[in-house]
């Protein structure tokens, strides 16, 4: 009799396990997959300057970069000489911004973009992880 019940306990446990794997893997899948953006969508963006620049320049910077269209949110450091920016996808791009941004505040600057080494160290699932394989796997079959 014991010997009955553990079976049925182990086939409950693993319908629940295969469940929750299968209902962890759509959700990795929706979360990752690339979206258009749409009006409510947020990107962020960063400028390295590259020469000094103070704070009054950093206040500028910062000023201008809230006066141009689709701009949410500016953070200028004068220390590290480098200013992120959150924007709208919908209204505006990072390339517009920063093309602009040079050609108005006449300032030597690049936008950066991380390679793909970057994003990958950067990125919270590591390639290694179970997670990642799983993401990939499910990716794979669509």
């Amino acid at each position: 009799m014991k010997q009955e019940s553990l079976k049925k306990v182990l086939k409950i446990a693993g319908a629940v396990f295969l469940l929750f794997t299968v209902v962890l893997s759509i959700h990795i899948y929706i979360v990752t997959r690339h979206k258009a953006p749409d009006v409510n969508m947020l990107a962020m963006a960063r400028i390295d300057i590259k020469e000094p620049i103070t704070k009054d320049d950093a206040a500028k910077i910062t000023a201008w970069l809230y006066q141009q269209k689709g701009v949410d949110h500016v953070l200028c450091n004068p220390d590290s000489r480098i200013t992120v920016f959150s924007y709208y996808p919908a209204k505006t791009s990072a390339e517009q911004i920063t093309t602009s941004f040079k050609n108005s505040l006449s300032y030597n600057a690049e936008r950066f973009i991380p390679s793909k080494n970057q994003i990958q160290s950067g990125c919270p699932v590591a390639s290694t992880s179970f997670t990642y394989k799983a993401y990939k796997a499910i990716n794979n079959l669509f």
